[in-house]
């Protein structure tokens, strides 16, 4: 049985940086595709990031060039390196292994960029 566990999510100011890991049990870690998704309020979860056995990374648009996703092998964990956080990267950021074609998700960790600077739209 596959488990996987995020962590570091958190609240951060626009600008600022985030590293987000994931451990895996359960698995061949090595020969599994790794990727990160996320999903805001009231949207699709979508992937953001994903790196192969042989490490190939991709990225969505979004997040080119601010986001790095790593693996290290020997500890089962996948990362997401997050700079330049922008107030639109909030949402709930989730794990995903895919291994013979079935996928595993993780339980999902928060990230929240707000603060100085944010710009809030009441919608009453």
């Amino acid at each position: 049985q596959v488990q996987l566990v995020e962590s570091g999510g958190g609240l951060v100011q626009p600008g600022g940086s985030l590293r987000l890991s994931c451990v895996a049990s359960g698995s061949i870690f090595t020969i599994d595709t790794l990727g990160w998704y996320r999903q805001a309020p009231g949207q699709q979860r979508e992937s953001i990031a994903g790196i192969t056995a042989v490490g190939t990374t991709h990225y969505a648009d979004p997040v080119k060039g601010r986001f790095t996703i790593s693996r290290d092998n020997a500890k089962n964990t996948v990362y997401l390196q997050m700079n330049s956080l922008k107030p639109e990267d909030t949402a709930v950021y989730y794990c995903n292994l895919l291994r013979f074609g079935r996928n595993y998700w993780g339980q999902g960790t928060q990230v929240t960029v707000w603060g100085q600077g944010t710009q809030v739209t009441d919608s009453s």
